[in-house]
């Protein structure tokens, strides 16, 4: 396990943040000594990709600060031969220094004989390294092809302590240096980095020399190389190339991808007022897989699995095409928000995360209007808030000491939140105010390292009203705000509303709730909106007479709370309300509901009041929601059944209205829909979608955008045969996208034998070494308890398929949509013989989504039980 990297000199300094003086405010929390600095780094490798293996020379340019005896860096899994030290300039050379290793701080030490004097030097070494078979530091991915056998690539993955595997080197952000590396790898292989290759020269042996031109000033873990067989297709973009490399033959399922990197790269060249500053922006696409993320910004050189970059003809969605263009746009906005401007250290993580999730959401909505993806911002929202609202959440600028500590800080709080958060900033102080801001923010530290606080210093400026206290309640606090309506009256055509606030939460009804400072807007419906700054308690007038929606437009990260009769009120008019409301009244609805804040009655009543055409985004949310209902009654058949009638009841009209073939001309979020209404009711069983889908399987009449679907229902009704077939398919199949998918659903049966040999089947070579710890993840939607026991009992081998700084995630997630008291127990112990004590909040939140699961299944099913039987 990997434990505290925090050396003695610097731990006092770690915690440091700008709360701190103002001289300390200038310092970056590091784990190194702060004597010596990186400037530049010239990287010579040649991998050995059959050994699995590698070896390297570096030749590094530092400045000596402060006379030193020692240079401390970062290292794992590497040995040293040849370590000198010269002055930058003149000659003179120092003595061979003592090179002593310390594994679990992940570094290695330089002592000298003598202090070195302050001032520039060079660093050299050669040294050798591992390859590992997951995605951290330099990695080997094997895979099929159709026409030439099993092939093997290189890439490697940094973020967001990783470098140090690949070089020896300062690998925090704050450490920004230039690199040049160069790479000998076999001829027919491509060679890949950031920057594009200046020369290419044979060296004898069937290998080939590739050197690439200097990087900017950059943190160490935006290095990127990859090589590998492979082809690249191009295109020309405000005068960058734009490239997608892939392995042989799929360049064509890239042409998406190109096309939207081109928009995107003019539409961010705008958006920031800085034009992208390489000459290059290449994205690789990679087989395989990772639990933990999709693409990786490296600088230039973007790192996306395929099935998050590719579109295969024979399986690929519409749904797949928008999450191609949406992680596009993401780790494109990173090339300005995190790579030119990086945080200062891991604290600052959403500083890089909020925002290119925001900024893809945004460009997502812009450049593709016709996918309606403005609806989708209640959905992020709400993912946000599930993990905000109990004990184990954590505030979005978070104090982080260890690696385990950085990996588990990539989360819905960073993301998610962090994204709502910039949108109703954004809402408060006009998208102009903002964007000009942020413009001033990256010209201002472009190539340097940021706190939150240099955002929000240009913001206000920009804005000219205060935006620092709201951004910092939202920030540098946990929890979710409860903003409750306490009264409404109506006189001379206009409403008064008297609000007041308190703090939303799943599992501590009796906490203090903590203050914010929230933005509100508020309407009757279809009135004119108004808003106000709520702090504490208010009032707001707004026009109109009639129901009342707070936090119209949904921009604000706040619950609503309505009284009994304001709720049945916006019963009677839901069908009126603008899509956003609904789905944001849906989803206050539903979460209030399942703590006892109201009804939790009231969100069925929802569902039964929205009409058959509404939009697909609704329905889409009402097949979530009955679903997660249908899942709580797991174990008592009897009611799970009286539950099922009805859902399928329900759901069926809105599949028959849109029906199992694609209409000419439907909108995109139709067909989302269409295979989300097959997913769901086959899942519940409902025997006319079982029958549909095991027709079409059988005949082998899937069209391409129901395939996956189709698959998941014919699999989780799986008979043994049925399973042996899906097992033989997978098998045989040589497509790298196509192959991952088809060995996942082996994970997805009911019945529990065929559970079991997905488990067994995971600890075999058969599936690939990055699809096993998706095999038994699978398992443990259904099987929860059966998959965590299978890999406690397995750790030694499936701590092979997990990258090790995600284990302390990995195991505990295995658990979460248990519905048994005693996992507790189970996940608590693991964590206490496994996990370091500083690293168990994902442990920690799996045991509260727990309790939160059992308490709503025996306190809150006797409500919908009781609704079913008055409604169903």
């Amino acid at each position: 396990m990997r434990k505290t990297l925090v050396s003695a000199i610097a731990f006092a300094l770690a915690g440091l943040s700008t709360l701190a003086g103002a001289a300390d405010a200038q310092q970056a929390p590091t784990q190194l000594p702060r004597t010596v600095r990186p400037s530049h780094y010239d990287v010579s490798v040649v991998p050995h990709a059959d050994k699995l293996a590698f070896d390297g020379k570096v030749a590094i340019s530092i400045d000596v600060l402060e006379p030193t005896a020692t240079i401390t860096l970062n290292a794992i899994d590497m040995t040293f031969a040849n370590v000198k030290l010269a002055p930058a300039k003149g000659k003179g050379a120092f003595g061979a220094p003592k090179v002593s290793i310390d594994a679990e701080n992940q570094t290695a030490t330089f002592t000298f004989d003598k202090p070195l004097p302050a001032g520039a030097y060079r660093l050299s070494m050669d040294y050798t390294g591992k390859i590992g078979t997951q995605a951290n530091g330099l990695f080997a991915i094997d895979y099929d092809t159709k026409a030439s056998g099993k092939k093997r690539a290189l890439y490697t993955q940094f973020e967001n302590s990783d470098a140090r595997r690949f070089i020896p080197s300062w690998d925090e952000p704050n450490y920004k240096a230039t690199f040049t590396l160069d790479a000998t790898v076999p001829s027919q292989d491509m060679a890949v980095s950031n920057m594009p290759a200046a020369s290419k020269k044979d060296v004898g042996n069937g290998l080939v020399k590739w050197t690439f031109n200097q990087s900017p000033k950059m943190s160490t873990y935006l290095v990127f190389f990859g090589a590998g067989e492979f082809d690249r297709i191009t295109t020309k973009s405000e005068g960058v190339e734009i490239g997608v490399i892939t392995q042989k033959g799929l360049t064509s399922q890239a042409q998406f991808t190109l096309d939207s990197g081109s928009a995107v790269l003019k539409e961010y060249n705008d958006y920031f007022g800085v034009p992208y500053p390489l000459p290059k922006l290449d994205n690789i696409a990679s087989p395989g897989q990772s639990q933990f993320f999709a693409a990786m910004e490296n600088w230039g050189a973007i790192y996306t699995f395929e099935y998050a970059l590719l579109l295969d003809p024979s399986i690929s969605t519409q749904a797949d095409k928008q999450e191609v263009f949406n992680t596009a746009a993401h780790e494109m906005a990173h090339q300005w928000f995190g790579d030119l401007v990086t945080m200062r250290w891991w604290d600052d993580l959403w500083l890089n995360e909020g925002f290119a999730s925001w900024l893809a959401s945004r460009t997502t909505e812009r450049l593709h209007p016709e996918w309606h993806t403005n609806l989708d911002a209640v959905d992020t929202r709400e993912g946000a808030m599930s993990r905000d609202a109990i004990a184990t959440t954590h505030p979005v600028v978070q104090h982080v000491e260890t690696v385990e500590q950085a990996s588990q800080a990539f989360d819905a709080i960073t993301y998610a939140k962090g994204e709502s958060v910039i949108r109703m900033l954004e809402a408060y102080v006009g998208p102009d105010a903002w964007r000009k801001g942020v413009q001033a923010y990256i010209k201002a530290h472009a190539y340097g390292n940021t706190v939150s606080d240099d955002l929000w210093k240009e913001i206000e400026a920009a804005a000219g009203k205060p935006v620092t206290q709201i951004a910092h309640d939202f920030t540098l606090q946990p929890g979710i705000p409860l903003v409750k309506v306490e009264s409404v009256s109506c006189a001379n055509g206009s409403t008064t509303l008297t609000l007041s606030q308190g703090e939303f939460t799943r599992d501590r009804p009796d906490k203090k709730p903590l203050a914010w400072h929230v933005p509100v807007i508020a309407k009757t419906v279809g009135g004119a909106a108004a808003s106000t700054l709520l702090d504490g308690k208010g009032t707001l007038t707004v026009a109109g007479c009639g129901p009342v929606i707070v936090n119209a437009g949904q921009t604000g990260y706040y619950r609503t709370l309505y009284a009994p009769a304001q709720t049945k009120q916006l019963q009677a008019a839901f069908a009126k309300l603008e899509p956003i409301d609904q789905l944001g009244v849906m989803g206050d609805t539903w979460a209030e509901g399942m703590v006892g804040l109201q009804p939790t009655s009231d969100v069925l009543d929802l569902i039964k009041a929205a009409p058959l055409d509404a939009t697909p985004q609704l329905w889409d949310e009402i097949a979530t929601d009955l679903s997660s209902l249908d899942a709580y009654y797991e174990g008592d058949a009897k009611r799970q059944a009286a539950f099922r009638k009805y859902a399928i009841s329900r759901l069926s009209p809105k599949l028959d209205q849109i029906g199992w073939e694609a209409k000419q001309g439907e909108e995109a979020p139709v067909a989302i829909l269409r295979s989300h209404l097959i997913g769901t009711l086959g899942f519940l069983g409902d025997a006319k979608v079982v029958a549909e889908a095991r027709d079409r399987y059988t005949k082998n009449t899937m069209p391409p955008e129901l395939r996956k679907v189709i698959l998941g229902v014919v699999a989780t009704n799986a008979d043994s045969a049925t399973w042996d077939k899906l097992h033989e398919q997978a098998k045989a199949e040589k497509t790298p996208l196509v192959k991952d998918r088809l060995y996942g659903m082996l994970s997805a049966a009911r019945d529990e034998a065929l559970a079991k040999r997905a488990l067994d089947l995971s600890l075999t070579d058969e599936p690939g070494a990055t699809n096993s710890a998706a095999l038994i993840r699978g398992v443990s939607r259904l099987h929860p308890e059966l998959a965590f026991d299978f890999a406690v009992a397995h750790k030694d081998q499936v701590d092979k398929f997990v990258d090790s700084t995600s284990t302390a995630r990995y195991y505990p997630a295995i658990a979460t949509s248990a519905l048994d008291l005693k996992m507790i127990d189970k996940v608590q112990a693991f964590a206490t013989k496994y996990i370091a004590e500083g690293s168990r909040r994902d442990a920690e939140t799996t045991v509260a989504n727990i309790r939160y699961r059992v308490m709503v299944r025996d306190q809150r099913l006797p409500a919908v039980d009781a609704w079913l039987k008055k409604n169903g």
